[in-house]
C-alpha cells in the first residue's frame, strides 16, 4: 500500500488537507505492514509526530500541502511532504530556557528520522522527505 497525492487531477488520492488526514494516511500504511516488519508502538508515536510537525509547517507556513506520499522500503516508512515556500527548514537559536512557541518542530524531526532531504522544486517550492525507523 501507498499514498501519494499532488495537486494534479486525475490522481487516485487526493492531497490530505488538513493534519489529521495526513497522519490518517500514514496510520493506515504503518497498520498495514505485515507482522514480521511491523513496528512498534513507539515507532509509530514518532512518525505520527514527524507527520504532524511537517503538514503543519507545510500548512501554516509553506502555503498549503503541493505533494504527499508516503511509502514502505526496507529501510522504513518514507514520508514526502511538498509545499509552495521556496524557504528552506531551519532551526531557530532559542535563549536557555525558551519557553515560548514556535522553532522546536525542525531539530525534531531531524531527530527522529533516520534520513531527512530537503529539495528546491524546479516550479517553486520545495520537497522534504523523511525516512522512519520502523523499529
Amino acid at each position: 500500500m501507498e499514498y501519494e497525492g499532488r495537486q494534479h487531477p486525475g490522481l487516485s488520492h487526493e492531497l490530505p488537507s488538513t493534519v489529521a488526514q495526513a497522519r490518517a494516511r500514514v496510520r493506515e500504511l504503518f497498520e498495514s505492514v505485515p507482522p514480521e516488519r511491523a513496528g512498534t508502538q513507539e515507532c509509530l508515536t514518532d512518525i505520527l509526530l514527524v507527520t504532524s510537525e511537517l503538514a503543519t509547517n507545510a500548512i501554516r507556513h509553506g502555503g498549503g500541502l503541493t505533494g504527499f506520499g508516503v511509502r514502505l522500503e526496507a529501510d522504513g516508512l518514507v514520508l514526502t511532504i511538498a509545499d509552495a515556500s521556496p524557504l528552506m527548514p531551519v532551526a531557530l537559536l532559542r535563549e536557555e530556557g525558551y519557553t515560548g512557541p514556535g522553532g522546536f518542530g525542525w531539530p525534531l524531526i531531524c531527530r527522529l528520522a533516520k534520513d531527512v532531504s530537503v529539495t528546491r522544486l524546479p516550479g517553486g517550492g520545495k520537497s522534504m522527505k523523511v525516512l522512519m525507523p520502523l523499529r
